[in-house]
């Protein structure tokens, strides 16, 4: 067990972790508050972030020091697929963002375990990251970690612009980018799944 793969199995403890603290902060035992958001949304936030750093890290170490294990590449996809769907699970539950968010995630990675299935019973062939991919991974992980310090939910800025409701301006400049960044994570999820589907087509013609 090098300290690659121990990274990533703490990315995994610290996911229920997050859960159980998002809960506990439901259900009023977490109480407080710092800057007018809930103390167990901050601390969900930070577990959030470590759990984000460790991502990069264990890539990093396990790369330029030689220590590509099977158990890595197998752990550390779906640690982050873990990570990202809790974090958007919870996030609904608290009514910060809608349903629909998570469940075309879920459906893009489904559709990309799916194709990679079938591309190591033929052969292993590779499919490679897209640039959507890496936009998709980057403003998802940024938009999370906002919309954990944004006291508004997902979209009421555009409330505000309709005349809907109040908000002061740096609620409201918080609330644009946090918006922003989560649909343009939702888009390219699309994109980076469209784009599996143009690139391994192939992979679902029968050889004779």
């Amino acid at each position: 067990m090098n300290l690659a793969n121990k990274l990533t199995i703490f990315r995994m403890i610290l996911v229920p972790v997050f859960v159980v603290v998002g809960y506990i902060g439901m259900l009023g035992g977490i109480t407080g508050e710092f800057l007018e958001i809930p103390i167990y949304l901050w601390i969900m936030n930070i577990i959030f972030i470590v759990a984000s750093i460790t991502d990069k890290l264990d890539g990093y170490i396990a790369r330029s020091r030689n220590m590509v294990t099977t158990f890595g590449k197998f752990l550390d996809p779906l640690a982050d697929k873990i990570l990202v769907l809790s974090a958007l699970v919870m996030l609904v539950e608290f009514g910060k963002i809608p349903a629909w968010i998570p469940i075309i995630v879920l459906a893009r990675e489904f559709l990309v375990s799916g194709y990679r299935l079938v591309a190591v019973e033929k052969g292993g062939k590779v499919i490679a990251a897209s640039v959507w991919g890496k936009l998709k991974t980057v403003t998802q992980m940024i938009a999370i970690i906002l919309v954990f310090i944004d006291k508004n939910n997902f979209a009421d800025c555009i409330s505000y612009f309709g005349g809907n409701m109040e908000l002061s301006l740096g609620s409201l400049i918080l609330n644009v980018i946090t918006t922003a960044l989560l649909t343009i994570s939702v888009i390219a999820t699309i994109f980076s799944g469209y784009d599996y589907l143009k690139k391994g087509k192939d992979l679902f013609k029968d050889t004779k």
